[in-house]
């Protein structure tokens, strides 16, 4: 191996939503380990996950990988953090960001870690150069997000924060994620919908939930500006544009 491929610290993420800033910031011959959710429907890097090892978030994993350094948002605890700091592991921990600025310093903070600032520059370009042209092209439309499990999402969120930059004015009257009024919306369906997650065919919640009740899909069917899959409203990162430019685009 070249000293230059050498010279890239050995990476791995303990779970799907760090998987993301790994394989799109660090080397491929780097990653050392990927969570094993890396390659499912809903990991938006799942192609590039192909070929790379999958480990689980414990001791003995991180034994045998041997990683400089770590990437989590939620995966792993505090004995394996503690572990990590014993052995000199550097562990680099993601915000569950609620815009696009917690985006970018999440981008950052990786692409540091890795030695990789040009590459979490052009991430965040490019992030940035498709919520210019989604910018405004919503005009004020109001619309309500809305997932299978009948939950929506209000200010505090980077789904907010997603709708926003595509010029949406959000319907939802509570912060963060909480219960959708679901028979006011079969009664009094609001201007637009924007759905997330049901391209997900999980049983439980996702595939019986209230947001996929026959009255509740009837009030909506002709209200849907988009329908955001998984991959890209899973996690709090640099693919959140490209939902915001699939509404705008819708918008118009």
């Amino acid at each position: 191996m070249s000293r230059a491929l050498e010279a890239h610290p050995r990476v791995m993420s303990l779970d799907s939503c760090a998987d993301q800033y790994v394989l799109a910031l660090a080397p491929r011959t780097s990653i050392v380990g990927l969570s094993h959710r890396a390659g499912a429907p809903d990991s938006y890097m799942r192609a590039a996950a192909e070929g790379l090892p999958r480990r689980r978030g414990t001791i003995e994993a991180l034994v045998s990988a041997r990683p400089d350094v770590v990437v989590r948002l939620w995966g792993g605890d505090a004995r394996l953090v503690a572990a990590l700091d014993r052995r000199g592991v550097r562990t680099v921990l993601l915000d569950d960001a609620p815009d696009f600025p917690g985006v970018r310093a999440n981008i950052r903070r990786v692409a540091v870690a890795l030695d990789r600032r040009a590459a979490g520059e052009a991430l965040i370009a490019r992030m940035d150069a498709q919520l210019a042209v989604a910018r405004g092209r919503g005009q004020g439309i109001r619309a309500l997000y809305l997932t299978p499990s009948g939950y929506t999402a209000g200010s505090g969120t980077l789904i907010d924060a997603l709708m926003a930059a595509a010029g949406l004015t959000n319907a939802a009257r509570s912060p963060y994620y909480s219960p959708a009024p679901l028979e006011a919306l079969v009664l009094h369906p609001p201007q637009a919908v924007v759905l997330g997650l049901f391209d997900r065919t999980r049983a439980g919640a996702d595939r019986w939930g209230p947001g996929r009740h026959a009255a509740l899909r009837r009030a909506v069917q002709d209200r849907t500006l988009a329908s955001l899959p998984g991959a890209v409203v899973g996690c709090p990162a640099w693919f959140a544009a490209e939902a915001s430019l699939t509404i705008a685009r819708a918008a118009q």
